[in-house]
């Protein structure tokens, strides 16, 4: 071989071995790592990015929603600004204040100080044993009584229409009385009527109401999922039997909407039962911001896709 041409191909030849050892040493580097070595976007390429129009879908689960509370002050600490909140029974509960521009730590308070006489008015009725009515009315004191789309972020409950069974958004009107609608466990407390319809919880068409956020525009979706997969009962009681039931039946339509979220938070509450948050708020509060601590780098990978202000 003739000497320019040997060199030549040995100049190649390692040019080629150098190359392949680059990329090895590169698929070895955490995906972290080469995130902090590359160069910033241009001003250009960081417009073309979507910007992000970020949801958080509240799911239903009684008392143990007070974890949601965690939730959303975990996202206020990081700056992870909600414009589309849609809530489910408890989830529309917490929910509507957040929407309503009440933050975390405000929340947290009237959390530890409400009692359950604020939200319980007792009857006798073969429908439920629960009005629903100090409820309605608690939700509207504590929005100012503004009908929901006069709040600064959007907001949605979702309910289930009991005649036909058909899943409803409620994204205007009365606050109090769509969470209401929202939070009507059934045989616990009576149907809603609105406009001469009745309804009932939303945890038996959406449990977490990931498509609602979609539908109100949000093209990030965060979903807090606060159920508990069907299991042997450890307690036996009447709210333990409804819990249990309410998990069997919403199975699936559960799976299906936490499909079409971009991260599911999943507190770990399920041992708290329908009705034991009520008695460790600050305990599940506390929960919920562990999951959504553990879920930061989550969301901050999919934030990067877009422009977020």
């Amino acid at each position: 071989m003739k000497p320019l041409l040997f060199r030549r191909s040995l100049g190649i030849a390692l040019l080629a071995f150098a190359l392949s050892a680059c990329d090895a040493l590169s698929s070895n580097i955490p995906f972290s790592s080469r995130n902090n070595n590359r160069q910033p976007l241009t001003a250009s390429q960081a417009h073309n990015k979507p910007q992000a129009v970020i949801g958080l879908a509240l799911g239903g689960g009684a008392s143990k929603g007070f974890a949601h509370i965690g939730v959303i002050k975990v996202l206020e600490e990081n700056n992870i600004p909600v414009k589309v909140v849609t809530g489910t029974s408890a989830g529309a509960v917490v929910g509507s204040l957040y929407a309503s521009g009440m933050n975390a730590p405000r929340m947290q308070r009237e959390a530890e100080a409400l009692q359950r006489a604020d939200l319980v008015d007792l009857t006798l009725s073969t429908s439920g044993f629960i009005r629903g009515e100090k409820l309605q009315n608690y939700i509207n004191r504590q929005v100012g009584n503004r009908p929901m789309q006069n709040f600064p972020r959007k907001f949605a409950a979702v309910a289930t229409e009991f005649d036909s069974g058909r899943n409803v958004v409620f994204r205007s009107g009365n606050t109090g009385q769509a969470v209401r609608a929202s939070a009507s466990i059934p045989n616990v407390f009576q149907p809603t009527t609105i406009n001469g319809k009745r309804y009932v919880d939303g945890g038996l068409t959406a449990p977490v109401p990931v498509s609602a956020a979609r539908q109100l525009g949000a093209n990030v979706v965060i979903a807090v999922d606060i159920s508990a997969k069907p299991a042997r009962l450890t307690q036996s009681g009447f709210f333990s039997y409804l819990d249990q039931s309410l998990n069997i039946m919403s199975t699936s339509a559960l799976n299906s909407e936490l499909a079409k979220a971009d991260v599911v938070i999943k507190p770990q509450v399920q041992h708290l039962g329908a009705v034991g948050g009520f008695d460790e708020r600050t305990h599940a509060i506390k929960l919920g911001e562990d999951a959504a601590r553990a879920a930061l780098p989550k969301i901050r990978a999919v934030l990067q896709r877009y422009r977020v202000q």
